[in-house]
């Protein structure tokens, strides 16, 4: 599946929003990718996560873990195909927890999914959850890339590489025009 493939099936579902939004991350841009817009057909997220899994094929994954609640239907759709297990963790007090009865064991290979990725924030907390239980982070798998570049200390890879405009709330030109400002995504 190409870049282009990607990009097709994303806006055919109505995934990439165009407006004034505040990110999860507190940052501002025109564009907005709502994976759950995508995620609601199931064959959809078949097809995207199915790729994403191909990725990480010879990680022999045991667990895949994501955040909730943007990396949930990423997670599962993933361990579908790495025939592994999916738990998530949660937000607690802006930090991410395992409850539930999960729990991750010593040498674990554990592969960390996420919907989007912009500072990496979530993802972060991830890798430092899984790692605090002794597993083995093998990588990080998304389907979208709006970061610009940044970098992990395990193999990351994303579907797609989203190469939009974000801005400082107090740089913010769409605030500055006075255009209303929407927060689409997760908590």
């Amino acid at each position: 599946m190409t870049e282009k493939e990607i990009l097709n099936i994303l806006t055919g579902a109505g995934a990439l929003l165009e407006g004034h939004f505040q990110l999860r991350s507190g940052l501002h841009s025109d564009r907005f990718f709502q994976a759950a817009l995508v995620l609601q057909f199931p064959e959809k997220a078949e097809k995207l996560c199915s790729r994403l899994a191909s990725f990480f094929k010879d990680e022999k994954i045991d667990t895949v873990l994501s955040p909730a609640v943007g990396g949930l239907v990423v997670g599962q759709e993933i361990a579908k195909f790495a025939k592994s297990r999916a738990i998530f963790a949660e937000k607690e007090n802006d930090n991410l927890v395992l409850r539930r009865g999960f729990a991750l064991s010593k040498g674990e290979k554990v592969l960390i999914a996420e919907d989007v990725v912009t500072k990496g924030g979530r993802v972060s907390q991830c890798v430092e959850l899984a790692r605090s239980f002794g597993a083995d982070v093998r990588g990080i798998a998304v389907i979208a890339d709006r970061s610009g570049g940044i970098e992990f200390d395990v193999p990351f890879r994303s579907l797609v590489k989203l190469n939009l405009a974000t801005y400082e709330p107090d740089k913010c030109p769409l605030c500055s025009g006075g255009v209303p400002l929407v927060k689409p995504g997760s908590k």
